[in-house]
């Protein structure tokens, strides 16, 4: 009696030792330490008072299909084809299905795996075996079995779930890295598009330039012609002529490229792609840039860095774990019968236990410090991650600024651009006029036209530029930041897949 209690008392204090040491977890504290974060952009002070203005309507546009900003249908279409089509995307999406599944795999490691087995086995042992002669005889035995075996590693010091933790954030990180692979696509389409608008605006200027110069050289060639004039002015006016018609190829050659880099972002061979000349439209739009804080929520990088760093010191509870004993409950149970018709008799069962009560505790205790060492690579991992999250972060920022400071200096430069433009055209119609009455010379025709040629290409460069550094704008901002991952339902809020830690940095575990 007093032994079945000793036995009883055992295995209590077992069962309670184990539910006590699965609640164990060695992952080290992720404790957010940000550092300074200033209140608002240095770039976005466009007031000389340097008052700041914070969010603005268009804010909440930029939460999903911020291209539909610049009001471009043919833009609108061209991104729906991209994010239906680009092999790159598809590829992000491959990546985080992947991501999903280890999660699902990691996952699986809290629950008791069961396995089922059915079959027979076949038999003959040696003479040797139970003493007999090496020639004599022996028998052939024939055993059907079937079973099933249980096993469930208990979370002794948090293993399970810190390997579960570091497989969480890989999906949050795999999430934030197709968020990131799309923005990029949504930029690179946006970008390519301006770009051959501005170089379509360029195409309309030489086609203008070319029929005035061609009137140019009609004109000297029928006063040549006629006695009026030399063939010197004659000369002139073809080559420049056919300085226009060279800068024409040109920019219909970067157009070609340029249209041949957007096919590629839709997912289409060059061949089966064109798009209808359209001069590009001066870009009226102002992007608010928010709060330098809002960034760390916005950018799918800094998201991506973030989740790796969690990953990365969930790891090291997983490699901390490893100097702590590992508890295995295992079973089986089933029939054996050496006929099959008496496979499943009450008589014919089997049972199979750990080595005590069901359990197998082991323990390491050398290993030539391979446990050490792979301690030491998740904190060397982590560390890593630490200064990678650390370095995207700062790059976040500076990008955010160099395209505010590239907006805020651009405004006034195309204000006095557009002067210049005006002021060059007013010149070239007047010696133009004063060439036809004989009061200027040809040279003063040629060289007003050329700098109005000129300004009016700074001017088409200049819209090119602005329309590109507003999508840089937002890509640097984030872009669409809550759009909905593919695959996931709209009722399941985002966070619910893999809770994010905090995003300011932690410190490093202390050794």
């Amino acid at each position: 009696m007093t032994h079945a209690l000793n036995h009883c008392a055992m295995r209590f204090g077992l069962t309670l030792l184990t539910l006590t040491l699965a609640g164990c977890s060695l992952r080290p504290a992720l404790a957010p330490d940000t550092g300074p974060i200033p209140p608002a952009y240095k770039q976005a002070q466009a007031e000389p008072t340097g008052a700041w203005t914070s969010a603005r309507p268009a804010d909440d546009a930029l939460r999903a299909a911020w291209w539909t900003m610049f009001q471009d249908p043919a833009l609108n279409a061209l991104q729906a084809a991209a994010q239906d089509a680009n092999p790159t995307l598809q590829a992000a999406y491959a990546r985080l299905q992947l991501s999903r599944a280890q999660h699902q795999q990691a996952r699986s490691a809290l629950f008791p795996r069961l396995d089922a087995g059915f079959g027979p086995t076949r038999q003959r042992e040696s003479p040797a075996s139970y003493s007999g002669r090496d020639n004599g005889p022996a028998s052939t035995t024939t055993l059907w079995r079937t079973d099933a075996a249980v096993a469930y590693e208990a979370d002794l010091f948090g293993r399970v779930s810190s390997t579960l933790s570091a497989a969480s954030a890989e999906q949050a990180r795999g999430g934030a890295l197709y968020r990131l692979t799309l923005l990029a696509l949504q930029a690179d389409v946006a970008d390519t598009y301006f770009l051959i608008r501005e170089l379509d605006t360029q195409h309309r200027i030489y086609r203008q330039t070319l029929a005035l110069r061609e009137r140019g050289f009609a004109l000297n060639q029928m006063r040549f012609e006629a006695g009026d004039g030399g063939e010197l002015e004659v000369e002139r006016a073809r080559s420049e002529l056919e300085v226009a018609r060279a800068d024409a190829l040109g920019a219909q050659r970067l157009r070609a490229s340029a249209e041949h880099a957007l096919a590629i972002l839709l997912g289409k061979a060059p061949a089966d792609f064109s798009l209808p000349y359209e001069p590009l439209r001066r870009i009226e739009l102002t992007v608010p840039p928010g709060l330098p804080s809002e960034l760390l929520e916005r950018r799918p990088d800094i998201a991506a860095a973030e989740h790796a760093m969690a990953a990365a010191n969930a790891r090291i509870g997983a490699a901390r774990a490893a100097f702590f004993p590992k508890l295995e409950l295992t079973g089986a149970a089933g029939f054996e019968s050496s006929s099959l018709s008496q496979l499943f008799q009450w008589s014919s069962r089997s049972f199979l236990l750990g080595p005590f009560l069901g359990t197998a505790l082991s323990l390491p205790i050398l290993d030539g410090g391979a446990r050490q060492a792979g301690l030491d690579t998740a904190r060397a991992a982590y560390e890593e991650d630490v200064a990678r999250y650390r370095e995207t972060l700062l790059n976040a920022f500076r990008e955010v600024e160099d395209n505010l400071m590239h907006l805020r200096i651009m405004a006034a430069q195309q204000t006095a651009q557009d002067r210049a433009r005006l002021a060059a055209q007013r010149a070239a119609e007047l010696s133009r006029l004063q060439y036809e009455t004989g009061t200027h010379t040809q040279l003063d025709v040629i060289d007003a036209d050329r700098s109005l040629l000129q300004q009016q290409l700074a001017s088409a460069r200049l819209d090119g530029d602005q329309a590109r550094t507003t999508v840089r704008l937002i890509r640097a901002l984030g872009g669409g930041w809550d759009t909905p991952l593919p695959g996931t339902p709209l009722s399941v809020p985002q966070a619910s897949a893999a809770p994010a830690p905090s995003l300011p940095l932690p410190p490093s575990p202390s050794r």
